[in-house]
Formats: structure tokens, sequence, C-alpha cells
């Protein structure tokens, strides 16, 4: 897994514990280090120590001897008392005396140089000492695995005038600052490993802690809806940066409710002034041909002809026809306008859907249940509201139809009840299948097109759904599905 896909939780854990570690690898390290240089200027400062004790005892024979201090009397002068051997057993270090052209003169023990010490000395190690300005030169050297440093320095007369060249092979003994080493390391990975547990539990509660106050913004955002009331929240004892976050996202869903009440009234507005419109025009169609009967029957009337009683009863009846329009044009409106009542009521919907279709006297009609009870919520007028609007339709889509066929059934799912509508009409095409559903879509010459509106209204009130299939020429179907309520 990714770390920049991780949660903020998991980084905050993991980071804290990774510099743990790294912590505890750098500092071990940069011991490492620090005691591996310690121990080279440790060794170079003792070599130059020894140096320095061993060549005063020469100088101190020196000034001693009765004979002649020249080069070629140094080895008489260093054995005469054996001042070379005793000098060397004090100092726990192989003295070897070389003359100014790198011969070797003298040696304190004859087993160490034998298989480490060359007789004559390298041009390299001459230079090297004659240019260097303190007239000291350390030489480092390995052989058969064992790391020494050689020192060369001369050897002075009274006069300071260069007698010999002094070589102290100088063997380093690291057992002591390896143990010292391997200890502290031991000792750093004991305190850095209760660190790191105690850094791991550290971690954890406070990753818990620094993100528990985001999770619940979080889990508010998520639940954010534009379509319901949403929930500010409240954090009590939380950090400045957490604070101006819940403030802006407070703010936030206060601007959001004000911008949706804004919204929704201002498409309720805009729904009723459309409807307004609609009705207003639906009610002028049957004002004109009754405004045209009227001032035909004023025109016409005489009360003399024979034939008054019979035009009098067409002019009544085209009235009336046109008013039981403008009626039903009213009737319609007030259905959709008026929202279903939650009334709730654990209905058998087989039961009232057979008395929904009672009132059809179509042969063609045939009805079809999976069991004599299937129980849900509803409403029962809404319930029979839905049922006849779908079959009302489902005739009219069959009106052309030589051999017409409307099916009813109610199939019965684990945690559904579905009530289909099947009919062998023309169909309903690709272009009016979006909008089926829409207020005032008609594909008939005459109605306000409200009635799939007003039951699409209900039955998502219902915490229901309705979908449609249809094949042009072939019929179409419509599916009804409310949550079912099994009975105890």
């Amino acid at each position: 897994m990714k770390f920049h896909k991780l949660s903020l939780r998991l980084r905050i854990f993991f980071g804290m514990v990774f510099l743990i570690l790294g912590a505890s690898i750098l500092i071990g390290i940069i011991s490492v280090l620090q005691y591996r240089e310690e121990a080279k200027d440790y060794h170079r400062d003792r070599l130059l120590r020894k140096e320095d004790q061993i060549r005063a005892e020469i100088d101190y024979v020196l000034d001693q001897t009765t004979y002649e201090v020249k080069s070629e009397n140094i080895p008489l002068i260093l054995k005469f008392n054996s001042d070379i051997y005793r000098i060397a057993d004090v100092h726990e270090l192989p003295i070897n005396i070389y003359d100014l052209d790198g011969n070797l003169l003298v040696k304190s023990k004859e087993s160490f140089t034998e298989d480490t010490l060359e007789t004559r000395l390298n041009p390299g190690i001459l230079d090297g000492l004659a240019n260097t300005p303190t007239k000291r030169w350390v030489v480092p050297s390995e052989i058969d695995g064992v790391k020494y440093q050689s020192s060369y320095t001369y050897i002075n007369d009274n006069q300071f005038k260069p007698l010999a060249i002094m070589n102290l092979p100088y063997i380093q003994d690291d057992d002591f600052i390896t143990r010292e080493l391997e200890e502290f390391l031991r000792r750093l990975a004991e305190g850095y490993l209760f660190m790191l547990l105690i850094a791991t539990a550290l971690s954890y509660f406070l990753s818990r802690y620094i993100t528990r106050s985001l999770k619940t913004i979080s889990d508010k955002m998520i639940e954010t809806r534009l379509d319901k009331r949403n929930q500010r929240i409240e954090i009590e004892d939380a950090s400045e940066e957490i604070s101006n976050l819940v403030k802006s996202y407070n703010g936030m869903i206060d601007e959001l409710e004000n911008s949706a009440a804004k919204l929704a009234q201002s498409e309720r507005e805009a729904a009723w002034r459309e409807m307004a419109k609609q009705v207003a025009h639906e009610i002028k169609n049957p004002l004109t041909p009754m405004r045209l009967t009227v001032q035909s029957f004023q025109m016409r009337f005489d009360p003399q002809d024979p034939d008054i009683r019979k035009k009098l009863d067409e002019y009544s009846h085209t009235i009336i026809q046109q008013i039981d329009t403008m009626s039903s044009i009213a009737e319609a409106f007030s259905n959709f306008a008026k929202m279903p009542a939650q009334q709730n009521e654990t209905l058998n919907v087989v039961f009232v859907t057979k008395l929904a279709l009672d009132i059809f006297t179509e042969p063609y009609l045939t009805f079809a249940s999976d069991a004599e009870e299937i129980t849900a919520k509803l409403d029962r007028t809404q319930l029979i509201r839905v049922v006849t609007n779908l079959v009302k339709n489902a005739i009219q889509a069959t009106e052309d139809t030589e051999d017409p066929h409307i099916r009813v059934e109610i199939k019965s799912e684990p945690d559904e009840v579905c009530i289909l509508v099947c009919d062998n009409g023309h169909g309903i095409s690709e272009e009016n299948a979006i909008k089926v559903f829409e207020p005032k879509f008609t594909t008939k010459s005459s109605g306000m097109g409200l009635g799939l509106a007003m039951v699409k209204n209900i039955v998502e009130t219902y915490n229901g759904t309705i979908t449609f299939t249809s094949k042009a020429d072939r019929g179409t179907v419509f599916k009804v599905t409310f949550p079912r309520v099994e009975e105890h």
C-alpha cells in the first residue's frame, strides 16, 4: 500500500514510529563513527606521547655517554648499558634506529623486526620526514590483519643536528574501545527499544486524538445533503485549526440551508407559475365553445319556434359538457397538488388492488397474485389512486388494439411487494420515455398529463419506486414496488 493512500491517522502513527527508528539508527551510526574517530586520535596521541618520552630518555643517554656522539656510534651508545632494551621494556614498544640514509643501525626486539620491519626505510618516508614542519612522520600499516602505526622522528645532538632516525612501531589494541562501543550500542538499542514501545503506544493514542475531530468533521461532510436539514458540528476543547475548520463547516451549512431554501422556494414558485399557466390554458379551451354556444343561442332564440325545446336541450347539453370538462381539470389539478397523507396503514395490497379494479368493466382486464395476502404500510386511498391511474392509462393505450389485453399482477419478493400493470397497447416511444413522469406531459388530446406525475409522487412518498419498460406496438409494463411488511 502506498504511503500517500493511507489515512491521516496511520500516516501520523507510522511517521512517529519511523522517526524513532530513524533517530536510533542515526545515533548508532554517529556513535560508531565518533568512537572510531576517538580511537584513531587516542592511538595517535598515545604514540606521540610515547615518542616524546622515549626520545627524551635517548637524549639523556646521549648526554651521559663517554662515546663521541655521532651516527655510527649510536648502536654502541644505546647497547652499552642495554639502554635501548630497558627503554623499550619500560614503554612496551619496540624501538628501531636508522641512520640518516635509512639504513638500520639498531633495534630493541629481534623477533618483531625479522618479519615486519625492513632493514632500509622507504624513500617516501625519508622525504616525508624531511619535508614535514614538525619533523615527525606517522605511517599507518597493516600486516597479517594487525593494524599498527609507525612513527618516525629525528634523534638530535645537543646542537640540534640530526644524528639518526627513530622508528616506533605501535600496534593498535582496539579491544578495550571495541568492548566499550559494543556495550554502548547494546545499551542504546535497549533504550531505544523501550522508547520505541512507548512511542508506538503514544503515537497510536495521539494519532487517534488528533484525527478524532477530523473524523467527526469528515463523517458530517459525507452525510451533508442538499435535500435535507444538515446537523451542525459541535466539538469541545478543539485546537485553533480544528475550531476554524468547524466554524467554516457550520457557516457553509448555514449558507447551504439558506441557498437550498431559496432554491426550493424559487422552484416551487416557478412550478406553480407553470402549473397556473397550464390550468388557465386548459380552462380557456372549454370556455370558448361555451361562449360561442351562448352567443348562438342569443342570436337564434325564437320563442315561437316549434323546435325551441329541442334546440334548448342541445345548447344545454353542450354547456354542461364543457362545464364537466372544466370540473375534471380542476379535480386533476387538486389531486396532483395534494400531497398524500402519511397514514402508514398496514394494508393487504392484494385485497386493496382487487378493490381498485372493481370499478373497471373491461373484459380483457385480468388479475393475478402470488399470494392471497401481501402486506405493506400504505394509505388505502393513495394505493387505489395509483392502481386506477395505471389501469386507466393501460386502457387508453389499448383503445386502437384489435385484441387488447391488460394484466395486473402482484408479486411477493423478500423485502418488497411489486405491482405490475401490463398492456399490449401502442407502447411509449424513446423520445417520450424520458418525459412520462413529468407534470403536464401527455400524448392524449385531452387531460392535463398529471396522472403519472401524481402516481410517482405518491409512490416515492411511501419509499417506493416506479419504473416501466415499453416496446413500440407491443405494449408497456409499469412496475411499482413498496417496502414489504411481514405480518406477525
